[in-house]
């Protein structure tokens, strides 16, 4: 199968909306548009939502907040962003984040692939707005982790040690 360039234009609203764990991820770009080469998703989340610390093998990932508030770790360094505030962060890292103020940031991994994860443990959405709170399935995301080659090595961040209620779904 060879690579024919083709140009992707969306609107607001426009993509593949998936509901992950706690959050609304929409696919903008994916691997097939990309030949691989990123994905970039618009993900939308309540305060309090945070992966468990972990660390991708073979992705580096962007986050630019567009609005809301989240703390980063990546390392030993930690950043607290505010619409416009940008991080990357380098594959072979632990990191995570915590959703400080309900918001919306773009987020790029590159090469493609992390399209596959979001689908593989999300479910459609059967409406606007975030999914309804729930507990997460901690196994089938530490499977689907190890699958995807991400390793989950420690807890999210404690919501209360930034002042906000814990999300149902983090």
């Amino acid at each position: 199968m060879s690579y024919i360039p083709k140009a992707v234009h969306l609107r607001e609203g426009d993509g593949d909306a998936w509901w992950f764990l706690a959050t609304r991820m929409t696919t903008l770009v994916d691997k097939t548009q990309s030949s691989g080469g990123l994905t970039l998703l618009m993900c939308e989340g309540p305060a309090g939502f945070g992966p468990p610390r972990h660390i991708h093998k073979s992705e580096d990932e962007a986050f630019f907040l567009l609005d809301g508030a989240m703390h980063v770790r990546c390392g030993d360094q930690q950043w607290d962003l505010e619409p416009g505030g940008f991080v990357w962060l380098p594959r072979g890292i632990e990191h995570t984040f915590i959703i400080t103020k309900p918001g919306k940031c773009l987020q790029l991994t590159t090469p493609a692939g992390f399209e596959s994860f979001v689908q593989d443990i999300g479910i459609r959405p059967n409406g606007p707005g975030l999914p309804p709170p729930s507990e997460p399935d901690i196994p089938r995301l530490a499977a689907s982790s190890a699958a995807h080659g991400y390793d989950l090595v420690g807890p999210p961040l404690d919501p209360a040690a930034f002042g906000v209620a814990t999300a149902v779904g983090s």
